[in-house]
């Protein structure tokens, strides 16, 4: 890099109130980054690109900078159009420094952004316990939704690609190779990458031209995110490099992944967000894309760790002053964390069964997260499968021809077709849905020997009565994927089960005492 050829003139006309028409009273706070300073005046924040140059990125010259700032705007309006509002110039004219205007010529360019607290990160929500698993929730669907319209770049992406931030991030670490990072291990991670690399490398290149890389984030955890109104924004995207942004959009999706499931490793409030995340994303993903996007899987570990690395090594760099020792220590976590990532879990298929109301779904969720390693197993669900047919979001109400003679069929052939997709692609399963009729189960048992993958199946059962109270609350509360009332239970109450040879789990108590016998009946991997 170069040194920046900071003007000291200029910053010190951004730090006082009266540049931006305040009061002289009000206190301006300058945050320094390595590519930028932000200043904090009234309601808005300004950001100002350093003169700099690093190898990823150029902001040496004006015109770079400009153009720097139209492309943050332009980029971050995508999912944060109420927090980025324009680019503002910084004229020079006879009476010193003016912010906006036409007179005088522009001799900076700031980016002016609407305000918002430090407390709503998820990020600083997280290490304070406050992270809610709806807002994750949410913050899934719309990284989906984004993913869904974001513009595809063939020209991107694929395998050689990959093998150039893999092998960006092995240099990288030389630096810190012994001051941080044992040699050897460092070594196994980035062969291990190198590998499945290799290995993945058709699904790679086709991923890349069907269409799966487009310009993304490019930094997507929890500290680009901000809860405004109850609901999160995603804000800072990478606008200096299209190599960064212009990525497959599993590999974007994938920093979130680790990083929730890396904080859940210290912070067990985060157990299962990171599983979430990844069941919601993809229960928002569209029917033309879903048997694509379930192939991708296998690509998960590979990109998480990747992930992972990257943090290790900006971490490393960190470590200076009276933090070192801590920085140090977390930089090593991160490679530890890659390591386990790459290393993985063999797949296994768990068929949760049951008639309405019975807690399925709700037991489902939790194997899901325990299934699998990180990020757990893909819970797929037939009230999601059947909505996703249909062309309905997740928590619209379906039409009565969902349910005309046939449709379950086609469910049910739609649940195994993915489930043998995800397992495949080395991933575990949990398939729910009520699996009344005996070929359903005997399917679930087929595909997992066929798979080669160990299988569990369990039939959940509770009073009908206790089942109809049930479901009457969950459909007046309208908040579940599933749309069966209480007429619905009614006719599967009168269903003929055939020979039960699955589990049976008690489900009449809480969800956590149908858990523990679940778990307790599986076997203990599930246990923690």
């Amino acid at each position: 890099m170069t040194e920046p050829a900071e003007n000291e003139a200029l910053l010190d006309f951004l730090l006082r109130p009266e540049s931006y028409g305040l009061d002289a009273r009000e206190k301006i706070t300058r945050i320094d980054t390595h590519a930028s300073h932000v200043f904090l005046a009234g309601n808005r924040a300004y950001k100002m690109k350093r003169p700099v140059r690093f190898t990823f990125l150029d902001f040496s010259t004006l015109e770079g900078r400009r153009e720097a700032c139209e492309r943050e705007l332009d980029f971050n309006r995508r999912t944060a159009p109420d927090i980025y509002l324009s680019v503002i110039p910084v004229r020079g004219t006879e009476e010193g420094f003016r912010l906006g205007g036409d007179k005088g010529e522009p001799v900076e360019w700031l980016v002016e952004m609407k305000r918002f607290g430090g407390e709503g990160l998820l990020a600083t929500k997280a290490e304070r316990g406050q992270l809610g698993l709806e807002l994750v929730e949410m913050l899934a669907a719309d990284v989906e939704a984004f993913h869904a319209h974001a513009k595809v770049h063939r020209d991107f992406g694929g395998a050689d690609n990959f093998a150039s931030i893999v092998a960006g991030s092995e240099t990288d670490m030389q630096a810190s190779i012994g001051p941080v990072f044992d040699a050897e291990q460092a070594a196994r991670v980035t062969a291990r990458s190198k590998a499945l690399i290799e290995e993945h490398r058709a699904l790679l290149d086709a991923r890349r031209d069907t269409g799966f890389v487009r310009h993304c984030h490019g930094d997507l955890h929890l500290g680009n995110v901000t809860e405004i109104d109850g609901r999160p924004v995603i804000f800072d995207c990478i606008e200096f490099s299209d190599r960064i942004a212009r990525i497959d959009v599993a590999y974007d999706l994938a920093f979130l992944l680790m990083d929730l499931g890396f904080r859940a490793e210290t912070d067990e409030r985060l157990a299962g967000y990171a599983n979430r995340a990844l069941n919601v994303y993809l229960d928002h993903v569209a029917q033309a894309e879903i048997e694509a996007t379930y192939r991708g899987l296998a690509l998960l570990p590979l990109f998480m760790a990747t992930r992972a690395v990257v943090r290790a090594k900006v971490t490393a760099v960190q470590a200076k002053g009276g933090e070192a020792e801590g920085k140090r220590k977390l930089a090593r976590a991160y490679l530890d964390f890659a390591e386990r990532l790459l290393d993985g879990k063999p797949p296994r298929l768990i068929a949760v069964g049951g008639l309405s109301g019975t807690g399925k779904s709700t037991l489902a969720k939790v194997l899901a997260a325990r299934a699998g390693g990180v990020p757990g197993a893909v819970h797929i669900r037939s009230d999601t499968v059947r909505k996703r047919l249909f062309g309905v979001a997740p928590l619209e109400r379906l039409p009565e021809d969902a349910y005309a003679p046939g449709a379950g069929e086609r469910v049910y052939a739609e649940m195994m077709r993915l489930a043998a997709v995800s397992l495949r692609a080395g991933m575990s399963v949990v398939v729910d849905a009520v699996f009344a009729k005996p070929e359903e189960r005997v399917e679930a048992e087929r595909l997992a020997r066929e798979a080669g993958t160990p299988f569990d199946g369990l039939w959940l059962d509770a009073p009908a009565a206790m089942l109809e109270a049930r479901v009457a609350a969950r459909e007046k509360a309208g908040r579940d994927p599933s749309d069966a009332g209480v007429a619905v239970l009614k006719r599967q109450l009168a269903y003929g089960l055939g020979e039960m040879n699955w589990l049976k789990i008690d489900a009449s108590g809480t969800p956590d005492e149908a858990l523990a016998a679940a778990i307790g009946s599986i076997d203990r991997s599930l246990r923690s």
